[in-house]
């Protein structure tokens, strides 16, 4: 196993490279599926999807669709396990505890044009959900729309630190990856959330801006897990079905 200071994907994707490497798995092999990794391992399920995810973005594996996880030839100037030092579910923990504060703190601090800045990037907002887009990259109103309530706390050391989570979000493979797969399943940016946020704040009251904020975010690690659930659902769907069908060739 690796060291003890990696994540417990990390340490997962490290172990069956380890695999890879000694001969256990081949390429063309299909990886044990997730009921087993996830009793030789002592994780959840949630870290082993996390872990297959890392593995696809470095180009150990390849999911296919209602058959499992296969072994491919890793690319010789690939990525290592460091490049996925981030996921989804972390960073948006962080996230819900700072940018919590910082809209109670906006709540206080917001000058009447800071306000209506955010009306505005709300409008924007609702215009790139009716639009139709899919990539996390075009939700430019999405991340405007948080760091100005991170502006309007008139304190720049929150601004840079929530600026910093968001620039490590668009930089993190494993993230990204997990996100792109959210928008995928049609999880957008929930306007009645940002909407709940921005009224709390246009109230001066920052009890209700914290909690609207914690729960928009709690909301999103939801969907998070939702998404990966009903991946693994999916597949594992797709390979009984697959397997009822050869049972009835059979017959």
């Amino acid at each position: 196993m690796a060291a003890d200071n990696q994540k417990l994907y990390q340490n997962i994707i490290a172990a069956l490279q380890a695999d890879i490497a000694e001969g256990r798995f081949r390429e063309g092999d299909r990886l044990p599926p997730e009921r087993v990794l996830v009793e030789r391992f002592q994780v959840s399920r949630l870290t082993i999807r996390e872990a297959m995810i890392g593995m696809e973005i470095l180009g150990l594996v390849a999911a296919r669709r209602g058959s499992g996880v296969y072994v491919t030839a890793p690319p010789a100037d690939g990525l290592t396990t460091s490049a996925l030092d981030i996921g989804a579910f972390e960073l948006t923990a962080a996230r819900r505890v700072i940018e919590g504060e910082t809209a109670a703190i906006a709540a206080s601090m917001a000058s009447d044009a800071e306000i209506a800045g955010l009306e505005q990037i709300l409008s924007r907002m609702i215009d790139e959900n009716n639009a139709g887009e899919t990539l996390i990259h075009d939700e430019a109103a999405d991340r405007d729309f948080h760091l100005g309530i991170a502006g309007a706390t008139q304190n720049d050391a929150l601004l840079l630190v929530v600026k910093t989570l968001w620039e490590v979000r668009e930089r993190s493979p494993l993230t990204m990856e997990m996100l792109r797969r959210s928008r995928s399943a049609g999880v957008k940016p929930r306007i009645d959330d940002h909407r709940a946020i921005l009224d709390a704040i246009a109230a001066r009251d920052p009890e209700a801006a914290r909690t609207a904020m914690r729960d928009h975010l709690g909301r999103v690690i939801e969907n998070l897990l939702i998404v990966t659930e009903t991946d693994a659902i999916t597949q594992a769907r797709n390979e009984t079905a697959r397997l009822r069908g050869r049972a009835g060739l059979a017959g």
